[in-house]
């Protein structure tokens, strides 16, 4: 018989400063949902869900590329996804972590699994923008989202190694973030793979998976995911990439989002690296119909109309350059931060 791991609790394990045993999480579980604030109740909802009779647990995908659905994610997988994160990480029993995530997403489900099966000792905080605010406390892992990273620059030396997910990193960000002295790293993952299954320090350019994981890739160019721990059968993504070998890639685009202008195909996200530090707003590139090149590049740009000279695009090549530029007033964006391109553009 299979042994269950997933309803055991670290005896190092604490959650805001006091050990607590499995009964006594589900005690918490129960006080929060009752009486606690919103991000409480989620993490409530959780902790009962997690430490009931089922071997899986529900959960919503992000919605970057489509509406949201449901998944079943099996525990057993959440616990290996843990432990390799534990691994990658050089994580042990006892080390204080940070956790200002939402529970209501998967990174924020997982923060906690990793708390409670690897015996950290968790500070449990109010997902906000910024989650170091008042807090000089030093911590030996945190995980956080790029907003998060950028409004607490001053303080994340706090913090010995830090992952950072949800949305790409942000050039101009990244180039904040390779100056400081601590450990910091960008994740790939997403739902399906149970956060994260690779990882690369900031200012690098390949992913190197976490152990128990390989990667290739199929005739679209597009990431495979090989983890059978999480996944018996291989995660075929909608990543292109650029595979360095089975333990790492690089990651270029989105296939949905590929321009085929004039027989040529451009990956958007590559003309938006290559314009990351020219544009002082949020923006995207994206496809249009057009009669003569079946597709044209166009530029969106977040806000009131402004002037952008045209030396700002001489970073580009040929056929990358904008035919046109659109400004709309405030991107669609998911519950974690991505922009929704298409809802964006039929906002208009």
């Amino acid at each position: 018989m299979k042994t269950v791991t997933y309803k055991n609790v670290h005896n190092h394990f604490k959650f805001n400063g006091v050990h607590l045993d499995r009964e006594q999480l589900c005690m918490v579980a129960y006080s929060f949902i009752k009486e606690g604030a919103d991000f409480q109740k989620a993490l409530g909802d959780f902790l009962i869900d997690w430490f009931d009779d089922k071997t899986y647990i529900e959960m919503n995908t992000s919605g970057t590329t489509g509406a949201p659905k449901l998944i079943r994610v099996e525990k057993e997988a959440m616990v290996s996804s843990a432990l390799s994160t534990g691994d990658f990480f050089d994580l042990n029993p006892g080390n204080k972590v940070l956790h200002c995530l939402p529970v209501d997403y998967v990174a924020g489900k997982m923060m906690f699994v990793r708390s409670f099966i690897l015996g950290l000792d968790m500070d449990f905080v109010e997902p906000n923008s910024h989650p170091l605010e008042y807090n000089d406390v030093k911590y030996d892992f945190a995980a956080m989202v790029p907003l998060q990273a950028k409004n607490s620059l001053d303080k994340l030396k706090n913090i010995k190694k830090i992952i950072i997910g949800g949305v790409k990193i942000h050039k101009s960000l990244e180039q904040e973030l390779v100056k400081l002295p601590n450990e910091i790293y960008e994740t790939y993952g997403m739902t399906e793979t149970i956060t994260h299954i690779a990882a690369k320090r900031v200012g690098e350019r390949a992913f190197t998976v976490l152990p128990n994981v390989t990667v290739s890739s199929n005739e679209n160019n597009c990431l495979v995911v090989h983890a059978k721990k999480i996944n018996p059968e291989p995660i075929v993504t909608n990543d292109i990439v650029e595979v360095v070998s089975d333990k790492q890639f690089v990651w270029l685009g989105r296939f949905d989002n590929v321009i085929n202008s004039g027989g040529i195909k451009l990956i958007p996200e590559k003309i938006e690296e290559k314009l990351s530090t020219h544009i002082p707003r949020r923006y995207f590139v994206y496809g249009q119909a057009d009669d003569v090149l079946g597709e044209k590049v166009v530029l969106y740009v977040e806000g009131e109309p402004i002037a952008i000279d045209e030396e700002v695009f001489s970073v580009l090549d040929k056929y990358e350059k904008p035919k046109n530029i659109v400004f709309i007033p405030k991107f669609t964006v998911t519950a974690t931060g991505k922009i929704v391109r298409k809802e964006s553009i039929d906002s208009l």
